[in-house]
């Protein structure tokens, strides 16, 4: 198995790399005919199509509110589910649920990295 370190430092190039060729790809975009004029068209009807959800909303009421509060549990139960799934893991058992099919399902673990606030300092000796 490779060096963890070894991979992330591999991960970090190749993103450079895209960030490059990302640049390149939008400098290419935007020399290209109709592009911007097609943006600003996309963007009007991006305004548009929100002017007419936001009214829709506004005429459901009560029903979208419950819409929008149940959208804000479901979220907070995931983090729940989340955290026992974790703490079961932890404590050796095995993590499953089912649902009303006799479906079972089982958890899938994600571990990400972020940058901490620590710097490091080497010392010279």
């Amino acid at each position: 198995m490779q060096d963890m370190q070894t991979v992330f430092n591999e991960i970090r190039e190749m993103k450079k790399e895209m960030k490059g060729i990302r640049e390149m790809y939008k400098d290419a975009l935007a020399q290209t005919d109709d592009y911007e004029k097609i943006v600003e068209e996309a963007k009007l009807l991006r305004d548009k199509k929100k002017q007419i959800e936001t009214k829709v909303q506004g005429q459901m009421g009560k029903s979208y509110e419950k819409f929008e509060d149940l959208k804000s549990e479901v979220v907070a139960n995931e983090e729940l589910l989340n955290d026992i799934a974790m703490t079961t893991l932890m404590d050796g058992k095995t993590v499953e649920v089912v649902d009303e099919f006799a479906n079972k399902y089982e958890p899938v673990y994600v571990v990400k990295f972020k940058k901490t606030n620590e710097i490091k300092t080497e010392e010279k000796a």
